[in-house]
């Protein structure tokens, strides 16, 4: 399969006329609207719930609390709402209003009256704490400890050796469309014919409808075909939307206990940042020994971070370290510590994000110890393999990513120290790397009709182009022109598939829509009949067992320092990818530079403050939580080498989604490292930390 053309994105027009419809805005008669009521204790038990003023308000349909929600199924801990009177974390559902309006909603919602019987509760995180505890597991899939030889003899020995410690802090995803649900239960005849007949009807905006369908059919004692669930257009998600929430499961009980009405909610940023997941913040130590050479002979990566006792959420943080590089020896480890605060969840490059600013930071601490620029200390240090398996790499171009990467930017890091004005100006390099996960075969269906060809499946374009890249893939199998396909994605009554995570829908979705247009040829050649249709599943190559795939980057960054302020700006940013064959260039350049835009806004600006004595977040909105505005991303542009990978199906593409946002935040402090001689171990660089780090540098003499 040849790489598409570069084409517009099909949903452009529409989005921008702004008749795309998103969850929220679904024309649904009769529609009444949901407020949710948050816990105000971080632990503790529901004694009395006041609602007579609530009720009195014009408008009020509802108050749902755990003494009159109907009765649900086991489910994930995270969805167990409204079912009794405990408290688990400050901000959880205890209750919600229904009314005609959303402002009579939360109007009635604010006079609600909840008395609670507190408890101690441990919102504090301590790395040195008691009750931190080591993993075994960590997402369930890597181990919690890892080690290959004698990795304090060869600290202890080592000619040269770096190590630090190396924070990061809460993140919120924060996408430009809140969470938002409708749901309406159907009752009567027409809709009830059968018991396989849709009993649920939900307008969702998630990163893949199968997740919804199943967990909500679960929990409600339905069929998945009892559950209908609709999201064509998705304004964005980063993570935040891969499975259901809280407010969801409150949704769908209000609408219950109101049969024939649409029930729907529109969560504000307070509430999101309540209870739809973030990144967990870590602290991590990263020691590494290296020869007189610069060649690698100990890795040292341990990882804290505290976790929900609802669900202990936990990134891998350490995860790139055992295969990014070559080294002798090398040592992982986890601890954590459970807390009563609301649960994380996975957040765009989870693991790789954290970790690999840790690693690429102490990568660049080691190059100025070594004498070694920084981009050959890292190809001294390429292995042949992954070093953690053995297997051989599907295909690996990080020295290619480096070299040219170095070229095209002009990356020369002399430590000149150049000055203008009041601002000092360095450059400062780091790797990228994703692993390519499976997370499971999909379906798709071929069918032609009108004199058109559309290719269906269940997935979800949350603002990456997969509806028109997928609409590409299809016409190319099939030998059509591009404008002969169409995709109909984002529905449950289209063919199973996984959702959109982890960088796997287009190598994903893409070979099960290769696979259905070639059985669509198959049986129906050149010349098909109206209504003639195909399906197939994904399908990977013999053998994919026994290599290691990954997408693989390097970034460089220039940054301007102020000796007055502290501030810091990136100039200009340049990234150079192995992300297997580029399907669209339009849209693989829109989320490399997505993913280095949000990498610019985590190294700068975003930090999510929680309170430690209440265990809440207090900058839960976009006042308090800065995200990276036009005046802050002014010069980013990419290149890839665009190599399809033999190992990732009938596309050869790699999943780029994530690794573009990877090593921007250990770039950028690595430029201001060059810059002005102060070494940034701590997330996000802010102009307090910065001067901070400044004078107690100039104190040392540096």
């Amino acid at each position: 399969m040849e790489g598409a053309r570069d084409r517009t994105r099909v949903d452009a027009p529409l989005k921008v006329a702004g008749l795309a419809p998103y969850a929220d805005e679904h024309v649904q008669e009769g529609a009444l609207h949901l407020a949710p009521v948050l816990a105000t204790v971080a632990l503790g038990r529901i004694t009395r719930i006041d609602d007579e003023a609530a009720r009195a308000v014009p408008g009020v349909r509802l108050v749902l609390t755990h003494e009159n929600a109907p009765r649900i199924a086991p489910t994930l801990p995270t969805l167990t709402v409204l079912r009794r009177s405990r408290v688990r974390y400050r901000g959880e559902i205890v209750a919600a209003v229904v009314a005609d309006s959303a402002e009579q909603a939360r109007y009635a919602a604010s006079l609600l009256r909840v008395d609670y019987a507190p408890e101690q509760a441990a919102t504090r995180p301590d790395p040195e704490g008691e009750d931190v505890r080591e993993l075994r597991r960590v997402m369930a899939i890597y181990p919690g400890r890892y080690r290959d030889g004698d990795v304090d003899g060869a600290l202890a020995g080592a000619t040269h050796r770096v190590e630090g410690t190396y924070t990061t802090p809460t993140n919120h995803h924060h996408p430009i469309e809140p969470h938002a649900v409708t749901a309406l239960w159907h009752h009567g005849a027409g809709r009830l014919s059968g018991p396989r007949t849709t009993r649920l009807t939900l307008w969702d905006t998630n990163q893949g409808v199968i997740a919804p369908q199943g967990v909500i059919a679960g929990a409600f004692g339905l069929l998945p075909t009892q559950v209908e669930v609709v999201s064509p257009y998705i304004g964005g998600s980063f993570g935040t939307k891969g499975v259901p929430h809280p407010h969801t499961m409150a949704t769908v009980m209000a609408a219950k206990l109101l049969p024939g009405h649409p029930v729907k909610v529109a969560l504000t940023r307070p509430q999101m940042s309540a209870g739809t997941g973030y990144r967990p913040p870590t602290t991590q130590r990263v020691a590494l020994a290296a020869d007189a050479d610069g060649r690698l002979t100990a890795i040292d990566h341990q990882v804290y971070a505290p976790v929900s006792r609802v669900i202990p959420w936990m990134d891998p943080t350490a995860g790139p370290t055992l295969s990014m590089y070559a080294s002798s020896t090398r040592r992982t480890a986890y601890r954590t510590q459970d807390l009563d605060i609301a649960p994380g969840t996975f957040m765009r490059a989870p693991g790789e994000y954290t970790g690999m600013f840790a690693l690429e930071t102490a990568m660049d601490e080691l190059a100025h110890a070594t004498g070694v620029d920084p981009v050959e200390l890292r190809l001294r240090n390429e292995p042949g393999a992954d070093p953690e398996s053995g297997r051989p790499w599907s295909s690996r171009h990080v020295t290619t990513c480096l070299t040219e990467g170095a070229r095209i930017f002009g990356f020369e890091q002399q430590r000149r120290r150049r000055r203008e004005g009041e601002w000092w100006i360095g450059q400062g390099v780091a790797a990228a790397s994703f692993p390519q996960m499976s997370m499971g075969p999909s379906l798709a269906r071929v069918t032609f009709a009108d004199e058109r060809y559309v290719v269906s499946m269940q997935a979800s374009d949350i603002g990456t182009g997969a509806r028109t890249v997928l609409a590409q893939i299809a016409a190319q199998a099939l030998g059509v022109p591009e404008d002969a396909v169409d995709a109909r994605i984002g529905t449950t009554d289209a063919p199973a598939a996984i959702i959109a995570g982890g960088s796997t829908g287009t190598f994903g979705w893409g070979s099960a829509v290769v696979e259905a247009a070639h059985a669509f040829r198959t049986e129906h050649g050149e010349h098909p009949e109206e209504g003639a249709t195909a399906r197939a599943r994904t399908r990977m190559p013999q053998g994919v067992r026994g290599v290691t795939r990954m997408a693989f980057g390097a970034h460089f960054a220039e940054v301007a320092v102020s000796e007055v302020s502290g501030k810091v700006r990136v100039r200009r940013m340049y990234g150079h990818f192995d992300g297997g064959r580029i399907m669209n260039p339009r849209t693989a350049r829109s989320q490399f530079i997505g993913g280095m835009t949000m990498g610019i806004s985590g190294a700068l600006f975003e930090e999510s403050y929680r309170d430690p004595r209440f265990g809440h977040v207090v900058n839960g909105d976009l006042a308090g939580y800065h995200v990276a505005a036009h005046a802050d991303v002014v010069d980013l542009e990419v290149g890839w080498v665009g190599e399809p990978d033999p190992w990732m199906g009938a596309t050869g593409a790699k999943g780029i989604g994530e690794v573009g946002i990877v090593g921007v935040p250990a770039a950028i402090g690595n430029a201001v490292f060059d810059a002005t001689g102060v070494r940034l171990r701590e997330l996000p660089f802010t102009p307090g930390r910065v001067l901070e780090a400044w004078e107690a540098a100039e104190g040392r003499g540096a």
